[in-house]
């Protein structure tokens, strides 16, 4: 059962870092198809869209890893322990 666990919870870690870098690499395809010039109107618009939202979802991933690490820096009182992540 805790291998199960363990199986599972590295598989949804996987997905998300897969979501995140597909993610990315989508968001800069849809960058150079916009700045080529070539598209409509109508397309580049549902481009925009499309990456407005794909930009929000790894906000969203960017803000739960940054909480998780915060977790995992606590100090034995309690505390956080602020760290740059650069």
């Amino acid at each position: 059962s805790q291998l199960l666990n363990h199986v599972i919870f590295n598989m949804k870690k996987e997905k998300n870092q897969t979501s995140f870098e597909l993610s990315l690499e989508r968001l800069e395809t849809l960058v150079d198809s916009m700045e080529s010039g070539e598209a409509t109107l109508e397309q580049s618009l549902e481009w925009f869209e499309e990456g407005m939202t794909l930009i929000k979802s790894c906000q969203d991933q960017l803000k739960h890893a940054e909480q998780k690490v915060q977790e995992l820096i606590k100090n034995s009182e309690g505390e956080i322990i602020e760290r740059d992540f650069e």
